[in-house]
């Protein structure tokens, strides 16, 4: 775990657990809810969200959380794919509760991911983003990832088109493994 003493409350990154499931569920619903970020605009079912960690965990998918007092504030996450000529890439996902953007987790939290997937054998790790979403197009953009093609009308949000910007980082020292 890794405590950063620059803020007034402590907030660590660490790898997500089963006993976080419920607060990081909460947190994506908090995120989902806002309707602007996230692929989905309600977390899905308590279950389902338990049996996306569970499954991750089981896979040694990359995932780490920001936690403040407890409860999750933040998260990365790496999902392999499971087809065997694409299982050397995954889909990342990442989220900030709206009180805690803007003070680093987003780099601290996707250097953590991006460290594990490495030591775990990932040579591709890609992303959609929307393409109104600058803040978080300016933290991929600083750890590496590249633009890869936009795709136009991807998303419907209450009426209204958006763009998604697809991206990617790739990492050939990993093929090997």
């Amino acid at each position: 775990m890794v405590d950063d003493g620059n803020d007034i409350e402590t907030i660590a990154i660490a790898p997500i657990t089963p006993g976080h499931i419920e607060s990081f569920h909460r947190a994506l619903d908090l995120v989902a809810r806002e309707r602007k970020y996230l692929s989905f605009l309600e977390a899905p079912p308590l279950d389902q969200t338990r049996r996306f960690v569970l499954d991750r965990i089981a896979a040694s998918d990359p995932g780490f959380v920001a936690i403040v007092r407890g409860e999750v504030v933040g998260w990365c996450d790496i999902s392999r794919h499971d087809r065997l000529i694409h299982a050397h890439r995954g889909s990342l996902g990442m989220g900030i509760v709206a009180s805690h953007r803007g003070r680093g987790l987003g780099l601290r939290l996707i250097n953590a991911t991006l460290a594990q997937a490495r030591k775990v054998g990932f040579v591709r790790v890609e992303l959609f983003v929307h393409a109104d979403n600058a803040r978080a197009i300016a933290l991929y953009d600083k750890v590496g990832f590249v633009r890869e093609g936009v795709q136009r009308d991807a998303i419907r949000i209450d009426g209204h088109y958006g763009d998604t910007i697809m991206m990617a980082i790739v990492d050939r020292e990993n093929a090997a493994r």
